[in-house]
């Protein structure tokens, strides 16, 4: 029998048992780190994005620039907090953070009506980083990444074929765009993935402009 890999995801959607209204919640999973749910006033079934935010930050300043093109869309959103300063890959190894997005997902699906066939990841910096990574190796949970300004990519193994929408400044100082947006984008493509690639005029961010062009082009496949 083969081995499951460390960041493999569990959850199995299912129809809420204890529904929440529309707007912003904490997620009640955590203690000291805990996260957001945000709900758009959309209805029908939601498309759902989780969002991973970049090292030392927190869900509360990740969730703030994503909410009018939430609204806009009616992508609803969960923004968990990793269980340390940064995603459990950057410090080791897959495990902490896995399961805890697993647990996030499964009370979402708890409080919220989630359309399963319409699951991404995404994330900011580290974030983007791992949010890339449990993507590719999560391909028939996710049907899209969107990756803001990553460093790398790393899955233990590939599953599934997600699209991947991947932005990226040119001045980036942080995690420069020659070194990381490129080649990322570069190997994506050489590996057959679907991509929309964005460079901006611009640093190690999320201009809101890229943001909303993000979740048209999430919103654009939920029409597919």
């Amino acid at each position: 029998m083969t081995e499951e890999h460390p960041a493999r995801l569990h959850v199995v959607p299912a129809a809420p048992t204890t529904p929440v209204d529309p707007g912003l919640h904490p997620l009640e999973v955590g203690s000291d780190r805990d996260g957001l749910l945000y709900l758009p006033d959309e209805p029908g079934p939601r498309p759902l994005l989780v969002v991973l935010h970049g090292a030392t930050m927190h869900a509360r300043q990740m969730v703030r620039p994503l909410l009018a093109a939430a609204d806009e869309t009616g992508v609803a959103l969960l923004v968990p907090d990793s269980r340390r300063e940064t995603w459990d890959v950057l410090l080791g190894g897959y495990g902490p953070d896995v399961a805890f997005i697993d647990a996030s997902l499964a009370a979402t699906f708890e409080r919220c009506w989630i359309d399963p066939t319409a699951l991404s990841v995404g994330g900011v910096s580290d974030g983007a980083s791992y949010a890339l990574s449990l993507g590719l190796a999560n391909g028939d949970t996710f049907g899209s990444v969107v990756a803001f300004s990553p460093g790398f990519v790393a899955p233990p193994q590939l599953i599934g074929r997600p699209r991947v929408f991947l932005s990226h400044g040119i001045h980036d100082s942080i995690l420069p765009i020659d070194g990381c947006g490129r080649p990322i984008a570069a190997g994506l493509q050489n590996s057959g993935y679907e991509l929309e690639y964005v460079e901006f005029d611009g640093g190690h961010e999320m201009p809101d402009a890229v943001v909303r062009s993000a979740f048209h082009w999430l919103a654009q496949d939920n029409t597919r």
